[in-house]
Order: C-alpha cells, then structure tokens, then sequence
C-alpha cells in the first residue's frame, strides 16, 4: 500500500463540562485519507510522553467509502490533561508497514494572572471564580526540581491529581540582581549572591562621569554561579558593578547613593591584590594601576 494513502493529521483541543465545576479537556483527531481497495479502516492512539499511557480508537471504512477518492475520517474524542505532551499516530487497519503519521502535541496548561508589588515584596495571584474547587498555592525554588521557599509561583486546584500550573515571576527580573548587593563597612568587603540559580558574569567598573562608559577594571571579573565578593572596596561614588546575562548588561553603582557608610580611612575606590597598605595620594585620583580600566 503507497504512503500517500494517509493524507493528514489534525489535532485540537475542546473543552467538555457536566456543569460550572466539572470540566475535562479532550483531544479531536481528524484525518484525510485517500481510499485504497485493501483499506479497511484506521486506527488512532494517543500516548503521553509523561506518563506512557496510551489510548487507542479504531474507525471502520465503509465498503461503500472505498469506491469514493478520498475521505474525511473523525475519531471520538481523547481524555487528556492539560499542560501534557502528548504523541499522536495513525495508522492504516490492517497494518502496513511504514505507512503511518506521527504529530507532538502539547496541550496548553490555564493562565496563571499575577502581580509583583515589590514595595510590600508580595505576590498576588488570580484563581477563577468560577465556583468550583478551592486552590492551594505556594512558593518554590526553581532548581532540577520545585524546592520549597523561593520565587517561582506554583498553584493547583484542591482535587485528587489536579495538574499543578507553575510561573516564574522573577524569571526576566534584573532589577532583582540588585538586591543581592551587601557591603560590610568593617572589613570593608563588597558582595554579591544571586538567591536563585543563573548564568552570567560579575565584574567592577569605574564610570568617569554621569552617562559616561563604564570601563571595566581588569581582573574583577567574576562567574555569576554563587557568591562573589571583592575586599579592600572603598565606597567611592564612580566605582560600579556590572552584571552581563543573556538578555545583555545592565551597571548599578551602589555608592553613589548613602546606602553603604564610607569607612573613616577611606580616600578613593581600591581593590588590591596584593598591596593592602594606604593608597598614595596620586593613587587616589583614579584606579590602582592593578584595577586600570581594560
């Protein structure tokens, strides 16, 4: 039997309720076939990449059907979940080999609203109204798995086996890097430790001026991968930290604001490797020459 006999696969998604709280999602499977004298039916399963269940239909072919060119052949509908993936086949019944169609389907989990107001450092999230089951929610720490306390928003429905629908509020939110600056005015020691996983680099940089480039200073840069930390800072208003992630840079200079006291001693921006001693009086007119811009 030729390959062209199985024409194309189309899948979609419907929503089916008893009444206001009782709803299931379905999957249609439709199909355009060309008729073919040995042809006697098709057979349609659906198997969850998740789970491995498969479900199977088969739909019989009229004798009267094959003498026709070709035909639009619609199975009952599937059960499924939502926010599954599943994998769809068609087959010819009987079965000839390598005469078949293959399609992925993921089928769209439930709109998560909410809001971050950052002053009152609250979460609100939206559940529908529609009557139905009370819903549980709670934070988690997005790693390999949800680990409890954290950002990331989880929310499920309170009945047996709901689907548990989850959003990262923060997942794009560079402002939060910020929040992670800490200076310790004693031992005079600036760091930085993201609270969640990420990717990118941390360095220092000295902006001459307002709107000028900031230069990054040499050997400061750091791997963003935990805490970095950079001794011997002093808080002057022209040293600032550079983040670089895969949406770009962004540059924050934290003592240009008096959220950190200045030291005594403190006379111009350090950060030495090797020399802790005072800074001569020509050194504090710009970086040490270990830290000159790139």
């Amino acid at each position: 039997m030729p390959r062209s006999v199985l024409g194309a696969l189309a899948l979609s998604t419907a929503m089916k309720c008893s009444s206001p709280g009782s709803c299931s999602l379905l999957l249609r499977v439709n199909a355009s076939l060309t008729l073919h004298e040995s042809l006697q039916g098709l057979e349609a399963c659906s198997t969850s990449l998740d789970t491995q269940e498969t479900q199977c239909q088969a739909v019989r072919v009229p004798r009267a059907s094959r003498r026709q060119a070709g035909r639009q052949v619609h199975f009952d509908c599937f059960e499924v979940g939502v926010a599954q993936t599943l994998y769809v086949t068609l087959r010819t019944v009987p079965h000839f080999c390598g005469v078949q169609l293959g399609q992925q389907y993921h089928t769209e989990a439930e709109k998560l609203s909410y809001w971050v107001d950052r002053n009152r450092k609250v979460v609100l999230v939206q559940v529908p109204e529609s009557g139905g089951p009370d819903y549980y929610a709670r934070l988690c720490l997005k790693r390999f798995t949800c680990e409890d306390a954290g950002t990331p928003v989880l929310v499920w429905s309170a009945t047996p086996d709901a689907v548990r629908i989850q959003t990262c509020p923060f997942k794009d939110d560079r402002e939060s890097l910020w929040d992670a600056i800490h200076y310790q005015p004693g031992s005079q020691v600036l760091s930085w430790e993201p609270a969640c996983p990420m990717r990118g680099r941390v360095s220092l940089c000295w902006r001459p001026g307002p709107g000028a480039h900031c230069l990054e200073l040499k050997h400061s840069g750091r791997p963003a991968r935990g805490k970095v930390q950079y001794p011997l800072v002093d808080t002057q208003p022209q040293l600032c930290l550079k983040f670089s992630t895969s949406l770009g840079f962004q540059v924050r200079c934290p003592f240009k604001q008096p959220r950190f006291p200045a030291p005594p001693a403190s006379r111009c921006a350090c950060v030495t490797r090797e020399r802790r001693g005072p800074p001569t009086a020509v050194d504090c007119s710009r970086p040490p020459p270990s830290l000159r811009p790139l």
